[in-house]
C-alpha cells in the first residue's frame, strides 16, 4: 500500500521546515560572501519564497512517485 496523501504532506512540511532553517542560515553565511547585504527581514521573505516552491515541487514529485509505484512501475 503506498504513502497517504496527508502522509505525504506532513513529511513534505516536515522536511521543508528544516530546509528553511538550513536556507537561513545558508544564506546568513554565503550572502555577504557574494557582497549581498540584506536585512534579517529580506532574507526571511527570499527563505519563504523558496520554501513554498519547495513544499509544493516536493509534494507533486512524492504524489508522481506514488502513482508510478501504484501502477507498477517499481
Amino acid at each position: 500500500m503506498g504513502q497517504s496523501k496527508k502522509f505525504s504532506g506532513f513529511e513534505t512540511i516536515t522536511n521543508i521546515m528544516v530546509g528553511f532553517v538550513v536556507a537561513l542560515i545558508a544564506q546568513a553565511v554565503v550572502f555577504p560572501i557574494m557582497g549581498i547585504f540584506v536585512s534579517l527581514y529580506i532574507n526571511l521573505q527570499v527563505a519563504a519564497f523558496f520554501t513554498i516552491v519547495g513544499v509544493i515541487r516536493m509534494y507533486i514529485m512524492r504524489r508522481f512517485f506514488n502513482w508510478l509505484h501504484m501502477k507498477g512501475y517499481n
